[in-house]
C-alpha cells in the first residue's frame, strides 16, 4: 500500500515538474539545458549548415532575427560588431523562421549582401528550430558552452537604443565563459518583435 502512495506521488510530482516553466523567461529553456540541435538548414551561402559544423568552435551564439522587424535590423550592426570582436573564439549563427515574403531565403539573401554579415544567416521554414529553443522574439539570443549546454538566453543588452547601452548582457555572459567562469546573468528579457508563427502549422 505504501509503494503504491509513493509511486502515485511521485507521479504527481513528475507532473507538476513538466508543468512548471524551465525558465523566469523563456517557457521551453533555462541555463544548463541541452541545446537542441540542428540540422541543415538552408542558408544565404546557398549551403546547408548544422549545429555539428561547429564542433570545433568553443562557444556558439544563436541569434533568432529576420528582416521584417525594424527592432531587429537596428541590431545587425552590433551582431556584426559582436561577431567580429569574438572572431575566432565564438562561432556566431543567425536563423530567420518567418514565413512572410519579407522574411523569406531570397530576400535574406538580399539583406546579407547588402548589409554584409559576417556569420551565417539561416532560414527555417518549418519554424522547427526556434520551437525548440522557446523563442519568442526577433532579436533573441542563446549562447551554447563547450558541452553545448544552454549558458545563457535572452537579451543582448539592456535597450534598444545603441547609444543608451549601459549594460552589455551577451558579451559579459561570453567574456565569462572564456575565462571559465559563470554569467553572473544568465538569463534576461528578450525585446523586440514577436515570431510570426505559422498558425496552420503550429
Amino acid at each position: 500500500m505504501r509503494r503504491a502512495i509513493a509511486a502515485t506521488c511521485l507521479i504527481a510530482l513528475l507532473s507538476l515538474s513538466a508543468l512548471a516553466p524551465a525558465g523566469e523567461f523563456n517557457k521551453k529553456l533555462s541555463v544548463g539545458d541541452v541545446a537542441p540541435v540542428w540540422k541543415d538548414l538552408p542558408g544565404v551561402d546557398g549551403k546547408k549548415h548544422s549545429l555539428a559544423d561547429l564542433k570545433d568552435k568553443p562557444f556558439v551564439v544563436l541569434v533568432f532575427t529576420c528582416n521584417s522587424c525594424p527592432i531587429a535590423v537596428d541590431y545587425e550592426d552590433r551582431i556584426i560588431a559582436f561577431t567580429k570582436k569574438y572572431d575566432g573564439k565564438v562561432a556566431v549563427a543567425a536563423v530567420n523562421v518567418n514565413v512572410i515574403e519579407q522574411d523569406k531565403l531570397p530576400k535574406m539573401v538580399e539583406r546579407s549582401k547588402e548589409k554584409g554579415f559576417n556569420f551565417p544567416y539561416l532560414f527555417d521554414e518549418t519554424q522547427q528550430i526556434a520551437k525548440d529553443y522557446g523563442a519568442s522574439y526577433t532579436p533573441e539570443f542563446f549562447v551554447l558552452d563547450r558541452e553545448r549546454k544552454i549558458a545563457y538566453l535572452g537579451a543582448m543588452d539592456d535597450t534598444s537604443t545603441a547609444a543608451n547601452v549601459k549594460v552589455r548582457f551577451l558579451e559579459d555572459a561570453l567574456d565569462a565563459l572564456l575565462k571559465g567562469e559563470k554569467p553572473a546573468k544568465g538569463e534576461t528579457l528578450a525585446r523586440g518583435c514577436l515570431i510570426r508563427w505559422n498558425r496552420a502549422k503550429k
